[in-house]
């Protein structure tokens, strides 16, 4: 059984891609009961998969706050695994609701949607809206722990590796450094969070991997067997701030952003008991499925 004081957790978003490593973990872990928030009842292939491994379903408007405190009673530990929604409610106003909701609950420690790479500083809206929910979290008297695991190994492609066309995009230098973690260690190290005294308001850093951008590449190229074309674009948010064509889309810009403030001076893996995967495993399974 678990050393942790926390018996039920329950998670927001389990169905998308960070949220179901995380509720994987919580679940192999089995020291935990572990629910699963949802909107309403839908056939989710996803939430059907964690039914079936034994999280409990709960089901809420997230508009209605007496709706989501019910949902939430007898939590201890509430996991925000929630991004920006389709209908572009941010992620600041996604999550204000459950705060409200964690806090009459008597939640015990709420850990919001960070999973980033730990920026220290504003600059990008994506970001803006993590600092603003920051400041009502240290507000509410929750414990809490943000978690900064970089950049999302399975995320590649969307970071700039293009396994199909062999290509690899770089918004900056290609010997800046990228701190990098697969979903199932991001789950991993959610999970043992709430086993170590240090997470306890307090800001984590995991990295599975710390490359540079070139470093990476030479790992693809491996993986394929083949030499990659590279394209350099450093100049994509002087563009998209100032409207220049071709304009960069907000994704690219954010890119850049990611690129010019990915950072990890000191992290934290030392505090736990496990070894993250080495990224070629993320990297073969990438090129496998091309």
């Amino acid at each position: 059984m678990s050393n942790s004081p926390f018996h039920t957790v329950t998670i927001a978003g389990a169905t998308g891609n960070v949220g179901y490593a995380i509720a994987e973990a919580f679940l192999n872990d089995g020291s935990y009961n572990v629910k699963i928030l949802r909107r309403k009842l839908d056939e989710n292939e996803k939430a059907k998969s964690l039914n079936s491994k034994g999280a409990e379903i709960v089901y809420a408007d997230h508009s209605q706050k007496d709706d989501l405190v019910k949902a939430l009673k007898g939590t201890d530990v509430f996991v925000s695994a929630v991004f920006e929604s389709s209908n572009n409610t941010s992620l600041y106003d996604i999550q204000v609701p459950f705060l409200l909701a964690a806090k009459e609950a008597s939640v015990k420690r709420f850990i919001p949607s960070e999973f980033s790479n730990g920026y220290k500083t504003t600059g990008h809206v994506f970001n803006d809206e993590k600092f603003r929910f920051r400041e009502e979290l240290e507000k509410s008297g929750l414990e809490y722990t943000y978690i900064h695991t970089g950049l999302f190994q399975e995320f590649f492609g969307w970071f700039g590796y293009d396994v199909k066309n062999k290509k690899a995009k770089f918004y900056g230098d290609g010997n800046t450094k990228i701190p990098s973690t697969s979903l199932s260690d991001i789950g991993k190290y959610t999970v043992e969070t709430l086993k170590i005294p240090e997470a306890r308001n307090a800001h984590i850093r995991v990295i599975g991997a710390y490359l540079t951008l070139n470093e990476y590449l030479q790992k693809f190229e491996e993986a394929t067997g083949s030499k990659w074309e590279v394209i350099e674009d450093r100049d994509v948010r002087h563009r998209f701030k100032n409207k220049i064509d071709p304009i960069p889309s907000m994704s690219d810009d954010f890119i850049a952003f990611v690129t010019e403030n990915s950072n990890f001076p000191e992290y934290d893996n030392d505090k736990f008991s496990f070894t993250p995967q080495p990224v070629t495993k993320v990297i073969e399974t990438l090129v496998s499925q091309v």
